[in-house]
């Protein structure tokens, strides 16, 4: 079987490694011809959870050396997913699948919308991985992997794919209700992501702090309010109180988007909180505290040149 990973970030990273052991062949797909260069001559590394490293990376910046994988499995930012597609489209054929292990909402509509819906599935995952520099990737909180497509079916590729993370020692589970289980995230990434890039605070911290404590629970309830307007199902009843166990089992994590800030690159913003707000804007739902959030990371992302260094 041929397993392409889009993108050489901290969960692109995670995934080639611990997928090493399922002897498929494996290919890391990069944007950037340099990188990928060097990352074929230095190898990648995992910390924190796993401790590895691997030499021999097959790694390209050619997506036609991937033609005709079995699945892609899409490890980019929101923001990146149209230039993928452009990119993986051709070499895709008819037969391959692509599996999103991206955050927040809108991914999954444009992969479906290039693809078709039978041959994209989500993947939603709380694995805990921090990019710490090229080629490295800290692996800060095991966790699992529920796999679904829009259309709730579960054909002959979910088992496979299930084997094959069984294999990788990922716990994984199948669902026919994906959306629901994507928003159950996305509500409570509501509450972390964008407190955590705005106080620059690990994911622990912030419920032990009353003001972000305060700002995380309103966006959480905001966010809630928005899906179940949406007549959207979520994994967990008491939002707040699943907010505060993901904080506290991936209290060492700096969150994705916080890694953006400190990287001085963008965020997912517009694919989280931003997400939040357009789906309440359509539905007459009041979030001015995710909106605030957004005013509040798209300043940070637009002022970066502009920031006081202490020396």
């Amino acid at each position: 079987m041929k397993i392409v990973i889009v993108g050489p970030g901290a969960m692109g990273l995670l995934l080639y490694v611990v997928l090493t052991k399922t002897r498929h062949e494996l290919w890391l797909l990069d944007k950037d011809r340099d990188r990928a260069a060097r990352l074929k001559k230095d190898g990648v590394r995992i910390e924190g959870h796993l401790n590895a490293r691997f030499q021999d990376v097959r790694v390209t910046a050619d997506p036609a050396e991937c033609r005709d994988a079995d699945f892609w499995f899409v490890c980019v930012k929101s923001y990146d997913t149209k230039t993928v597609i452009r990119s993986i489209a051709p070499q895709a054929g008819t037969q391959g699948f692509i599996v999103s292990f991206q955050n927040g909402a809108g991914n999954i509509e444009l992969l479906t919308d290039a693809f078709g819906a039978q041959r994209v599935i989500l993947a939603v995952t709380n694995l805990g991985a921090t990019l710490l520099t090229e080629g490295v990737s800290r692996y800060t909180g095991e966790g699992d992997v529920i796999l679904g497509r829009v259309d709730g079916a579960l054909g002959v590729e979910m088992k496979v794919l299930r084997e094959l993370f069984q294999k990788a020692k990922l716990a994984v589970k199948l669902s026919r209700d994906i959306n629901g289980v994507l928003w159950s995230k996305l509500v409570i990434n509501a509450g972390i992501n964008a407190v955590a890039a705005v106080t620059r605070l690990k994911n622990g911290r912030i419920m032990c702090c009353e003001g972000s404590r305060r700002v995380a629970e309103a966006a959480i309830t905001e966010a809630h309010k928005v899906a179940k307007r949406k007549r959207i199902k979520l994994l967990y009843d008491d939002v707040l109180a699943k907010a505060e166990s993901v904080c506290e089992a991936t209290s060492e994590n700096v969150s994705s988007m916080l890694a953006d800030v400190l990287r001085r690159k963008p965020t997912e913003i517009d694919a989280i909180n931003g997400a939040i707000v357009r789906h309440a804007q359509s539905l007459g739902v009041k979030t001015p505290v995710n909106a605030f959030l957004v005013d509040l990371v798209k300043t940070i992302e637009s002022s970066y040149a502009d920031e006081i260094i202490r020396s």
